[in-house]
């Protein structure tokens, strides 16, 4: 057997089983090194595609069914149809790319937490010790707050909101600590917190909403702080989520196309964004066929199609609300 062979629970095996029925290719988990930090934290394992193989790679042993379940629930909601964010624009500066692919994506993981943490609670998978560990995963991770404030300020917030999410009602054991540690940045957290509460993360469509409404709130709070906002409501398309209804109706009546600064990532040509009408986020990019930018028919044609048919023609995956 392997040095570094850990058996998994039984509930982390009928996950990967139930995974394995909906993927098609193979997902196993597997192990890659034996360090111990005696903390949580999401970093401590990674995806890996290989064709239609994944492999969870775990990165740290400290909660091995923990971490292991974590990824795969994730994994397991891209299966049963909950939305996905993808990254169509570019700015031209792949720092600035990457700063914003990276803070969305965790934005969009804090609220799709709210179903993978409900799914570890159910299975046993969080227990007292987790959360002790979880809890020194946020020491890991954040310094306290000096007086003055410091360049930190995001991170905390990103790390305070997701722990929100993760303790629930169990956040009374810890709040005091973290108020007195990260008194502002707590207090934004809780702020976001209450707003990504007021309708529960249950369903691809809510999922979605709660998204956008991060989204939205957290640009408002770094402007606050004088910080550079994401924009990601602009920068990082989402899956639609559409009644039968709504997919049968014409594109003007469900969005607006408006050309972006940014370029559409695979061309390099103007990218051109469909903003729901509902959201107004991001739900599709696309490009003109002719060298011209601003070519009157293709966007007479776009708005004539129906978003059944416009969304088939882009190649961009849907989900049909239930």
């Amino acid at each position: 057997m392997p040095e570094n062979y850990i058996e998994l629970n039984d509930n982390v095996q009928d996950l990967i089983n139930t995974v394995n029925a909906f993927y098609p290719g193979t997902v196993k988990v597997t192990f890659i090194g034996q360090i111990q930090a005696g903390y949580v934290r999401h970093d401590q394992a990674q995806v890996v595609q290989t064709g239609k193989d994944v492999d969870i790679q775990i990165a740290d042993l400290s909660a091995p069914d923990y971490t292991a379940s974590h990824e795969l629930i994730h994994l397991l909601m891209i299966l049963r149809g909950f939305p996905q964010i993808f990254f169509s624009l570019t700015t031209d500066n792949d720092q600035v790319d990457e700063q914003i692919k990276i803070m969305a994506t965790e934005l969009y993981d804090i609220v799709s937490h709210f179903v993978v943490v409900a799914e570890q609670r159910k299975h046993h998978l969080i227990d007292d010790e987790i959360e002790a560990k979880y809890f020194k995963g946020i020491y890991a991770t954040i310094k306290p707050e000096p007086t003055d404030g410091d360049s930190q300020m995001t991170l905390r917030l990103l790390t305070l909101l997701d722990a929100l999410v993760f303790y629930g009602d169990r956040i009374v054991a810890v709040k005091d600590q973290l108020t007195t540690d990260f008194p502002v940045a707590m207090a934004a957290a809780e702020k976001l917190y209450a707003l990504i509460t007021a309708k529960p993360t249950d369903s691809p469509f809510n999922l979605r909403r709660n998204v956008v409404k991060l989204f939205k709130a957290f640009d408002a709070q770094l402007t606050d702080w004088h910080l550079s906002a994401l924009h990601s409501t602009e920068f990082v398309t989402m899956t639609s989520v559409l009644s039968e209804r709504q997919l049968g109706l014409k594109v003007n009546q469900m969005f607006e196309i408006f050309h972006s600064d940014m370029k559409e990532v695979n061309t390099g040509k103007r990218g051109y964004v469909g903003f729901s009408k509902v959201d107004d986020q991001n739900s599709f990019v696309t490009t003109t066929q002719s060298n011209t930018e601003d070519d009157p028919v293709f966007f007479k044609e776009m708005y004539q199609k129906t978003v059944k048919e416009l969304f088939d023609y882009l190649e961009m995956p849907y989900i049909i609300r239930k």
